[in-house]
């Protein structure tokens, strides 16, 4: 009993130390990026940044928001990221719902036909056409061309399928409806699940840049990362026609961690909230096939 409460305690130690070095890892950049983004000039460029920042500067914060273009985008993408998740939980939940209901006629084909959109794909060049075919080249567009991933409709699914149909029979004796069973039963005990796909779909729309950068012309219509990615071309030759290259009290890299940062902002403050359903969701909507 003493051997095994001291290997318990090793493994703990052990454990406890791995953990906090991964989770150094992981952190490491984000905390070099923040005090990258307002140390001053001369401190960067000679290598004294190194973790935490030296001679805090803001003027960096100060010029990029004032900058239209910025809020502008960013504006977009807020736009794109709650009413395209809206849009996606809707269609992945009623769809999630219906392929749950074994009185589905077709379901074995229609289950089919969700999962074999996850093998195969028609291809950039056929889905380019597609989408501009469809006209795909508004924020509307982006928001309902884009609104399911197979994945999270099985996710759903799965989740759906494992609430007991005792309850389902019960409400239908009571003459409850299916928006009633779906509204009332389903989706209050599927909390954790539609927390994860909710996280799902607002990560994917928040970092949505490549259909956004080709589908989209309206330069007063594209996201943040698409702003982001022409300003990471571009940022010295913008900050030198702005400022000129020997005004500058911050290091030109900064301004592109200031950038970064104000991009993941959303992401950091959202994740906490839900982070406690995430696994909780994924395995127990993963355990049906």
């Amino acid at each position: 009993m003493e051997r095994m409460n001291r290997s318990e305690i090793v493994f703990k130690i052990i454990a406890y130390i791995l953990i906090g070095v991964f989770a150094a890892v992981a952190l490491y950049p984000l905390i070099y990026a923040v005090s990258a983004s307002i140390s001053s000039r001369a401190p960067y460029e000679s290598g004294q940044v190194v973790l935490f920042p030296v001679d805090v500067n803001f003027d960096v914060y100060k010029i990029l928001f004032t900058r239209n273009a910025f809020w502008i985008t960013y504006t977009n993408t807020l736009f794109y990221t709650v009413f395209g998740t809206i849009w996606s939980m809707f269609v992945s939940v009623t769809g999630a719902y219906a392929l749950a209901k074994k009185r589905l006629h077709f379901r074995r084909q229609f289950n089919f036909f969700v999962v074999f959109t996850m093998w195969f794909s028609a291809g950039m060049i056929p889905s380019y056409l597609n989408y501009v075919e469809m006209g795909v080249d508004n924020r509307w567009g982006m928001v309902f061309a884009f609104g399911v991933q197979a994945f999270n409709i099985i996710l759903l699914r799965n989740y759906f399928e494992s609430v007991p149909s005792e309850i389902e029979e019960a409400a239908r004796i009571d003459g409850a409806s299916e928006f009633q069973m779906l509204s009332s039963i389903y989706l209050p005990m599927s909390k954790a699940a539609l927390a994860t796909v909710t996280l799902f779909y607002a990560t994917s729309r928040w970092n949505g840049y490549f259909w956004a950068s080709i589908l989209l012309k309206n330069s007063q219509e594209k996201p943040l990362q698409v702003f982001l990615r022409e300003e990471m071309q571009s940022y010295q030759t913008l900050l030198d026609n702005m400022l000129g290259a020997d005004t500058l009290a911050f290091s030109p890299d900064s301004y592109a961690y200031a950038i970064l940062i104000c991009s993941i902002i959303p992401i950091l403050i959202i994740y906490p909230f839900i982070q406690k359903y995430f696994a909780r969701g994924v395995n127990m909507g993963g355990v049906k096939g």
